[in-house]
């Protein structure tokens, strides 16, 4: 069967996965999780990369690597450098190379956020190819921050954890961790093309941070892929982990085609 090593995305850590593990695991799948250097203020995507690379085995045929949203910009430069079997874009960014996640939705972002942040937009021609684009993020959520305080709490139960059980998303909450890495914001996507590999996206039809529209529309443009959509928020995973895990268990045997 299967190795699924399982990437998460922003604030959160290998934890998240806890759940759905033990679903895959039943199916006689093997599961990889790790903590990314979030915390760390100078971490580069290169260091998130790193980091994954430290949790696999030297030798493994049978790969394949899930990134949950920000884990999106990671597992193609994992790719390069690993031999894996296929890449799944779990509610994820899809990164574009030669330019930052800030680059491809600036125009939606307020703007005396890219001010504090001393962003210069990128030259018009380079955005132009994003202009027939969903917003990428759903307006709502816009400002709205998933921070370790009460104020923070409010944010996570509206938007990041809606769907999940009462006791789950209390017990997420209180697990959650300092994104002061802001690399997969800022930092440009160094390889000039996503992963020559098989690639899958998982879109969440009741996501309240990454519009399900943008996901459809561009797991279908940059991954030439039909997006498989289940109903579920942000965190499908916490909230629907055995239905996650079916839908990835019918994504693995495509390996073998």
């Amino acid at each position: 069967m299967s190795l699924f090593c399982l990437v998460h995305g922003a604030c959160q850590g290998a934890w998240v996965w806890d759940l759905l593990i033990p679903h895959l695991e039943a199916q006689s799948h093997k599961t990889i999780a790790m903590d990314l250097p979030i915390e760390d203020p100078n971490a580069t995507l290169s260091d998130y990369v790193d980091a994954v690379l430290e949790a696999l085995p030297e030798t493994e045929e049978d790969v394949i690597l899930v990134g949950h949203s920000m884990a999106g910009t990671v597992i193609p430069l994992v790719a390069e450098r690993y031999r894996v079997r296929q890449l799944v874009f779990l509610g994820a960014l899809i990164p574009h190379p030669g330019m930052s996640f800030l680059d491809q939705c600036y125009d939606e972002i307020p703007s005396n956020f890219l001010e504090e942040a001393g962003y210069k937009p990128p030259e018009a021609d380079k955005f132009e190819q994003f202009r027939d684009e969903p917003n990428l993020h759903v307006p709502a959520c816009i400002g709205k921050f998933m921070t370790p305080d009460e104020q923070g709490k409010v944010v996570a139960m509206e938007f990041y954890y809606h769907d999940c059980e009462p006791d789950v998303a209390n017990w997420a909450f209180s697990k959650i961790r300092n994104q002061r890495s802001l690399a997969y914001i800022f930092e440009s996507f160094s390889s000039k093309s996503l992963s020559d590999g098989e690639s899958a996206y998982i879109a969440c039809s009741n996501d309240r941070i990454i519009s399900p529209a943008w996901q459809r529309y561009a797991a279908r443009k940059r991954l030439g892929v039909e997006a498989i959509e289940i109903p579920s928020g942000h965190y499908p995973h916490l909230s629907h982990p055995a239905h996650l895990a079916e839908v990835l268990s019918e994504i693995a045997p495509k390996k073998h085609l």
